[in-house]
């Protein structure tokens, strides 16, 4: 497994990150516990040390579940999580409507606000300490930016619970470079980004990040699983999973994402790797692209993706990846 570190905060961080949103149920159709907590398991056992939550993430289930998986091995764990989503009160700025099981459009519904207001971020840590069952947080990130709370509250707020030993580093996600000028010394920005979404690399985030040290954590790395080569039109999926309308799992894109992908197949056996991890290694080659956040809801599908950090390819094999890509986007 490569590590590399979270900006300049010392910390070594697998290059394959365990993402937990899908733990957390909410917008992926339900979840099974122990299965997830065999997934946590087994990525901690194949060289993942770094793992990815958020209290949004099923409303505290996903934060419980991690902490359940962890108490015994927190040592071994490079534990991230965030902060600035509530759906406890109304505050800060509007976000979505959302049920126990997905966004939706019914305003009689629960509201969640982006809210990094220090009093509240006070109140969050606490909380997420508690679910995690731990005293300290390797990597706390603000989930959402709130434009009702000024950046150097909320950044001097993060200062101080450092100072108190809470936190270890600071980051930010879905972030802008303007916010992250204001921000100062962050470590980390946590953006979607994947071979078939690269619109922060167009916004210059990656570069920026790669410019000032800051690790560039990518989420979605696999576009929700459809750059794994194993989804094709006929899965079905269970009532609130986001991938129910996502354009990139309608047929006619499936069909020609599945045929690009098949391209790649001999590069992916050159490297006795999956397409899965041949994608994952071409995405943590991108510029400025430091750490990938994969989700796993079982050990198999963890233990796959592990074996990505593992994978070196040449500057042929990314060539010619890229070559095949242009022939198609």
């Amino acid at each position: 497994m490569l590590y590399r570190k979270l900006g300049n905060s010392g910390i070594e961080a697998s290059v394959i990150a365990l993402g937990t949103w899908a733990i957390g149920g909410w917008m992926w159709g339900g979840n099974d516990e122990e299965e997830s907590i065999k997934a946590i398991d087994a990525s901690i056992d194949n060289g993942i040390n770094l793992i990815d939550t958020a209290p949004v993430y099923g409303f505290g289930l996903s934060e419980e579940i991690v902490g359940k998986a962890i108490k015994n091995k927190r040592d071994k764990v490079v534990l991230a999580t965030k902060c600035g989503l509530r759906w406890d009160l109304e505050k800060g700025e509007f976000h979505f409507y959302s049920d126990e099981k997905t966004v939706i459009k019914d305003s009689s519904k629960m509201k969640v606000y982006k809210y990094l207001h220090p009093d509240s971020i006070k109140e969050e840590i606490e909380r997420s300490l508690k679910r995690l069952q731990t005293d300290y947080i390797d990597l706390y990130q603000t989930h959402w930016q709130d434009s009702t709370t000024p950046i150097e509250d909320t950044m001097a707020v993060l200062l101080k619970l450092k100072e108190e030993g809470k936190i270890r580093s600071i980051g930010v996600s879905n972030a802008n470079i303007e916010q992250m000028k204001r921000y100062g010394n962050i470590d980390t920005d946590q953006e979607k980004y994947n071979m078939l979404q690269r619109k922060v690399e167009e916004l210059g985030n990656t570069d920026y990040c790669y410019e000032n040290n800051i690790a560039f954590l990518a989420y979605s790395p696999l576009a929700q699983g459809v750059l794994t080569g194993k989804i094709n039109s006929d899965r079905k999926y269970n009532e609130g999973d986001v991938r129910l309308n996502h354009p990139l799992y309608q047929k006619e894109n499936l069909d020609k994402i599945n045929k690009m992908l098949k391209e790649f197949t001999p590069i992916a056996e050159k490297h006795n790797a999956t397409l899965g991890q041949l994608i994952s290694a071409w995405t943590f080659n991108r510029r400025g692209v430091t750490h990938l956040l994969i989700g796993a809801r079982n050990a198999e599908q963890a233990i796959e993706n592990a074996g990505a950090g593992s994978i070196e390819l040449k500057s042929e094999d990314i060539e010619l990846i890229d070559k095949v890509y242009s022939n198609y986007f």
